[in-house]
């Protein structure tokens, strides 16, 4: 229920928690321009997983490697090819060089009778682009399509794997706090066992069993990110469980669920939504450490992690501008949630006048 206050004889209603909450975060200027930026990298996230947007990300547009626009080469900046002779004059060697003759190559009446038929076969591919804004990859694909692209995958693969890591959380978290006895030693048990190992190890032990793919990804991170989720939630369900409002549900009757999700849960749901900022932040990340390492994504798909492993060969060769690309749009993307986490916590604390 809204209350009010009277102000000059007018009657204004007072904000609720959110409310309050919104308001604390619109004065935080760093956090409110970090919540517009990940708004619109969640909006890009959802038109490119549902092909709104750069559904052509895998057409190959330009030659491979095709430079960005603002740098590419003019006519005049191409050498023109070595003649014979200059290159035997590289090569340090004074002698002419000899040409093969027709009747000495023992495949020469082979390739005439393919040219005479290469006509028939002939298929006129559309003229390829010899620069792109942002430059193409190996393959000749816009560079910043499959940015886009790659990055609306790892957002939503970030995203549904945090969902689901809080739901274990949360449902483990709470039953485990709120009984306490035996439920609470094995649940316990349970958590002990999943942090005993390293986060990295047993993400990869379970990538490596699971095979590749989004949907194998997504349930991997979740199980291997819930702990942290159930340690928060036993906690708090453990201090609220005896509390005045829990005791008058129980004396009217409402059963052992009704009073965990319904009186509890809500009292913590700004302590759920700081650690599913959390959880996505670490798990964008962990995405990129499993595509770059071959166990992330299928073959035939791209996030910001695969984008990454293309780079390594592309910068031994000169080609930077991928790089550049996925590093912009990363760095952006988990400094904006980062940052965005940060300003949620001060602004959802009750402590925080």
């Amino acid at each position: 229920m809204t209350a009010t206050v009277l102000n000059n004889n007018e009657l204004i209603p007072s904000l609720g928690f959110w409310g309050q909450g919104w308001q604390r975060l619109k004065r935080n200027k760093v956090g409110f321009v970090s919540f517009w930026i990940v708004a619109v990298y969640l909006l890009l996230s959802v038109g490119g997983w549902c092909n709104l947007l750069v559904s052509n990300w895998a057409e190959e547009r330009a030659v491979p490697y095709a430079p960005p626009s603002w740098l590419a080469q003019t006519a005049d900046d191409v050498l023109p090819p070595a003649t014979p002779e200059e290159l035997a004059e590289l090569a340090g060697t004074t002698e002419k060089p000899v040409y093969l003759q027709a009747e000495d190559d023992p495949i020469a009446k082979e390739l005439a009778e393919a040219k005479r038929e290469a006509p028939k076969y002939f298929v006129q591919d559309p003229e390829k682009l010899k620069s792109l804004f942002f430059g193409a990859d190996t393959r000749g694909r816009d560079v910043i399509q499959k940015v886009i692209k790659g990055a609306s995958v790892s957002v939503l693969v970030g995203i549904s794997g945090a969902l689901l890591a809080l739901t274990l959380g949360t449902v483990f978290g709470a039953l485990s706090g709120y009984f306490g006895g035996k439920v609470d030693d094995v649940l316990t048990w349970f958590y002990s066992v999943f942090t005993s190992v390293p986060d990295m190890l047993l993400l990869l032990a379970f990538a490596a069993v699971a095979g590749r793919g989004i949907s194998t990804i997504v349930l991997v991170m979740a199980l291997t990110a819930w702990t942290g989720t159930y340690r928060l939630v036993r906690a708090e369900y453990m201090k609220l469980k005896n509390r005045e409002y829990v005791q008058a549900a129980d004396a009217i009757g409402a059963s052992h669920a009704r009073r965990m999700f319904v009186h509890i849960l809500p009292n913590i749901s700004h302590l759920l939504l700081i650690q599913f900022s959390l959880l996505t932040v670490a798990l964008i990340k962990y995405e990129a450490i499993l595509s770059f390492l071959g166990f992330g994504v299928g073959v035939g798909q791209v996030s910001l992690g695969s984008i990454l492993a293309e780079t390594p060969a592309e910068l031994v060769q000169g080609y930077w501008w991928q790089m550049l690309a996925v590093t912009l749009v990363m760095s952006v993307l988990v400094t904006a949630f980062s940052l965005l986490v940060d300003a949620l916590r001060d602004a959802l604390d009750p402590k925080v006048k």
